[in-house]
């Protein structure tokens, strides 16, 4: 298991049960739909929401290829927006502070395996590659 894998599994346990889809699972569905649509900016909207709130240093350390560098919730929620963080947390049913903190977990992890060499692909297929993470997560 990985470091992304484990940050997850860590972060998520208990936060879900029974049939329903785990919020931390969820949470990471919409975070990639987010990343992989051109209609919110993807994930070059993300990394200049991170700059435009004093965070580029943060952001810049996922998509490089050097050690990821943690965020807080607090900082995901001023990057994001509330309004963002809202939605994934509506959508996970859980509170816009778990949400955030769920993000904060998974954000470094997610920007990481979608930029693998250590820049942000033109044109390439980040559905596919934010399928393979999907697939790769574990609850």
């Amino acid at each position: 298991m990985g470091l992304f894998d484990s940050l997850l599994k860590t972060g998520l346990s208990g936060l879900g049960s029974g049939s329903q889809p785990h919020p931390g699972m969820t949470v990471a569905t919409g975070l990639l739909e987010m990343l992989t649509s051109q209609q919110g900016g993807g994930l070059i909207g993300l990394v200049q929401g991170f700059e435009q709130n004093g965070l580029g240093h943060i952001v810049s350390s996922w998509v490089s290829t050097g050690e990821n560098m943690p965020v807080s919730g607090g900082q995901v929620q001023s990057a994001l927006g509330n309004e963002v963080i809202s939605s994934l947390a509506q959508r996970a049913g859980v509170s816009p502070d778990v949400a955030s903190s769920l993000l904060a977990q998974a954000l470094p992890g997610i920007v990481d395996k979608l930029t693998p060499d250590g820049n942000i692909p033109e044109g390439g297929n980040l559905g596919e590659q934010a399928l393979n993470i999907l697939k790769g997560l574990k609850f």
